[in-house]
């Protein structure tokens, strides 16, 4: 349909109509001019194009639509937040933006300059009310996994309801003890929504629902980064679909990327690739990419080389792990799994956080990787500062690395491709070199 059919709507839940036109058309602009013009695409995609097309039209209906039947409609920026129990409630949980400039000058009215651009971001569609997803929000799950993070929330709740979680820092029996309260508190207050307890049926179906969504994208994983000799999707692709995991449908989404997955089972086994023989292959590391920022994909992919992986939330850390339902009869047990689950993530917010490490250097291996690049957000702390140590463990193994610090802004496009371009000579002039002295 589009969003012109939906202005009634969007005005209705505090919308700017005016100025969400405006960058819901630049926005979309901006897709069609760096997805839709890669050759050899998947057809599979049409359904993910369709997807941006509604992305704050149809799908904002849908949510509305719950909220009108006392379900929960819950806006998140990170994925600690249990989105089981949400879904077990019959509800959405759903990213909020956060990945575009333009927001940014209102948010500086309020937050510091010097601060990660995706709390400037996010914290600037609020003030412009330009986000519909955060407009529909019953509230706001916040997280305390970064101190800027931490005391925007409490300047965000002046503007709309903010629940917190307190994420620990360690992962020790006292932490993880705290932990299970802290889920436990956010059921509670999704009970409140709702204005009834949800059984442990409820739960452990909404947890059925999201393992599932996590096992399509498991399997996307594996077919984009795990066949050395055919990249059946660009990165980019794999990218967006990933992005709009934290936005669609589950139960939906989940069937359109497991009947994506069967178009590129197809393409693996007849040896249809998206890049030409010899393209290298690279991962990516760091911080998340919040749509619309998709400019180190498009950097790369338009210079020569093909991303096969996302180590970042918005990525492997996702959907790497599952909860554990088997045995579980009982609330208590209920949380506790969650809990272990939710434990697994390895944030750099944590020390020491040595498994993030070890699952970086198996993952390259693993996937027969060229070469990394560790990509962070400027001013994101955490991030740049853990980037010392897997760029240590990186060097140790002679796996090539470049580092990346950007914000979403497009001054430094320029540099990031140059940089990259050298990058990527520098892996085929290695790869040469192997192959001259006889190297696999």
């Amino acid at each position: 349909m589009g969003i012109e059919e939906y202005k009634d709507l969007l005005s209705s839940i505090g919308v700017d109509v005016e100025k969400h036109a405006k960058m819901m058309s630049a926005g979309l602009e901006s897709y069609k001019k760096q997805f839709l013009s890669q050759p050899n695409r998947p057809k599979g995609m049409e359904y993910f194009d369709w997807f941006m097309s509604e992305i704050q039209g149809e799908r904002i209906a849908e949510i509305n639509r719950l909220r009108s039947q006392k379900k929960p409609a819950v806006g998140t920026f990170c994925i600690f937040v249990p989105e089981e129990i949400i879904v077990g409630a019959g509800g959405a949980c759903y990213g909020l933006c956060g990945g575009s400039p333009a927001t940014i000058p209102d948010a500086e009215s309020e937050l510091p300059r010097n601060i990660c651009p995706l709390i400037k971001s996010a914290h600037g569609f609020k003030l412009q009310r330009t986000c519909a997803y955060t407009q529909s929000s019953d509230f706001i799950y916040g997280e305390t996994t970064c101190e800027a993070k931490k005391k925007t929330w409490e300047i965000l709740n002046k503007h709309h309801p903010v629940h917190v979680m307190n994420i620990p820092h360690m992962k020790r029996e006292k932490d993880l003890k705290m932990w299970s309260e802290e889920i436990r508190e956010f059921k509670e207050h999704i009970e409140e929504v709702i204005g009834k307890k949800l059984t442990l049926e409820e739960m452990k179906n909404g947890t059925k629902i999201i393992n599932e969504k996590r096992d399509a994208l498991q399997r996307l994983d594996a077919l984009r980064g795990m066949n050395p000799d055919v990249i059946p999707i660009s990165g980019k692709d794999g990218l967006f679909i990933t992005q709009m995991g934290f936005l669609d449908d589950p139960v939906r989404y989940t069937q359109k990327v497991n009947q994506l997955c069967d178009e590129l089972d197809e393409r693996v086994k007849n040896k249809i690739s998206v890049f030409e023989k010899d393209t290298p292959r690279l991962m990516v590391l760091g911080t998340p990419f919040a749509p619309p920022n998709w400019k180190l994909h498009t950097a790369v992919e338009s210079t020569g080389g093909a991303i096969i992986n996302e180590e970042s939330c918005i990525g492997h850390r996702y959907y790497k792990d599952n909860v554990d339902l088997e045995n579980v009869e009982d609330e208590e047990t209920f949380i506790e799994r969650l809990m272990q689950r939710y434990s697994k993530v390895d944030c750099a917010c944590f020390t020491p956080n040595t498994p993030r490490i070890d699952k970086i250097l198996k993952m390259y291996k693993d996937r027969q990787v060229d070469g990394v690049i560790y990509y962070t957000l400027s001013f994101c702390h955490t991030y740049n500062v853990e980037a010392h140590l897997v760029t240590q463990a990186l060097e140790k193994e002679g796996i090539p690395c470049l580092v990346i610090e950007s914000d979403y802004s497009a001054e430094d496009i320029g540099q990031i491709k140059t940089r990259v371009e050298a990058f990527l000579e520098s892996l085929a002039f290695k790869k040469k070199a192997k192959k001259f002295k006889g190297i696999r």
